[in-house]
């Protein structure tokens, strides 16, 4: 079994990283300066609270110039807003029947790629990491690197699913098989509504009182559309002793998705996909979501103005929300 992991960020570059470095057969797929990094380098940086390594791997910037094996496992790891492209460049390259495994924030990333493909795997990723730097990816989580649910999409088990929460495992992660996974991903979004929140105050900003009415919204939503779901942050008891936030010598973590895509100047985030799918779901069932629609609208300006992470105060942020 190889693994594809398209997108090397934080979580695509842990994964590789981390793989590649327990011996698995690992090709990255990257662009811009992560890619050039990476290839100018002879390998990726990866710090971790046991230390840095450098490790070396294949990297190439496009589907197209991969020659796929048919016991391929293809992890997604770009944003939600990037998707649609890399599933239209993975068919283009000839993959047909190979695993898709979704390792990405939201839920709509399997719908999209189960349109194309007959075999998709939902993964929920709690894995506290950053890129921020070109060639380098730093993972905060100690004893494991990350905690991993990964089950068939839209639910159900299968050999795939063991034989690949048997690499994370021995790549220093603690994978669970879950029949039911899409339950573990709407809990994860409903952690990841405060992303564009962090994105707009700064590094910390996304707990707290400013988050209870936000995330209460996507819980009138779930339970009008018969959504059942799983508490997946930092109160689930798995984490404790499992995977905690550790240090990482002469770091200081930088924040969520959405502040290291405005740190980067990446040019998007992924509130569309967070915040935009309690919306959509609200509109859907009847239920109003005035809250997640202002974080969606201040999600785009934030990236059209260009502005760095912690631009606003929450006072500034209150007032816009109506809160």
């Amino acid at each position: 079994m190889r693994f594809i992991i398209y997108g090397v960020g934080a979580i695509g570059g842990t994964f590789a990283a981390a793989l590649a470095r327990a011996g698995h057969d690992v090709v990255g797929i990257a662009r811009g300066r992560m890619l050039e990094a990476i290839r100018g380098n002879s390998g990726l940086s990866f710090k971790s609270p046991a230390g840095t390594d450098h490790v070396d791997f294949p990297v190439v910037a496009a589907p197209a110039d991969i020659a796929f094996r048919p016991d391929d496992v293809i992890f997604l790891a770009m944003k939600g807003q990037d998707t649609a492209g890399a599933l239209a460049a993975l068919r283009a390259a000839g993959v047909t029947t190979q695993a898709i495994v979704c390792a990405q924030n939201g839920v709509n990333n399997e719908r999209a790629a189960l349109r194309l493909f007959p075999n998709v795997y939902g993964m929920t990723v709690m894995l506290p990491a950053d890129y921020v730097t070109p060639g380098e990816v730093i993972c905060y989580g100690t004893p494991k690197l990350g905690l991993v649910d990964i089950g068939r999409y839209p639910q159900g088990l299968d050999d795939n699913v063991a034989t690949i929460a048997t690499a994370m495992d021995s790549a220093g992660f603690a994978a669970f098989p879950l029949e039911h996974v899409m339950r573990s991903k709407y809990g994860k979004l409903r952690d990841n509504l405060g992303n564009v929140v962090e994105a707009a105050l700064g590094h910390g900003a996304r707990s707290g009182p400013l988050m209870e009415p936000i995330q209460a919204e996507a819980d009138r939503v779930y339970d009008a559309a018969g959504i059942e779901r799983i508490a997946i942050g930092n109160a689930d008891p798995r984490r404790k002793g499992l995977m905690e936030m550790g240090a990482v010598e002469g770091v200081t973590r930088t924040g969520g998705s959405s502040v290291q895509s405005l740190k980067r100047g990446a040019g998007s985030i992924e509130t569309d996909w967070l915040n935009g799918e309690i919306v959509l779901l609200g509109r859907l069932y009847g239920v109003p979501t005035p809250l997640n629609a202002g974080l969606v609208a201040i999600g785009h300006e934030l990236v059209e103005r260009g502005e760095k992470p912690g631009s606003m105060t929450e006072a500034d942020l209150r007032a816009r929300l109506g809160l």
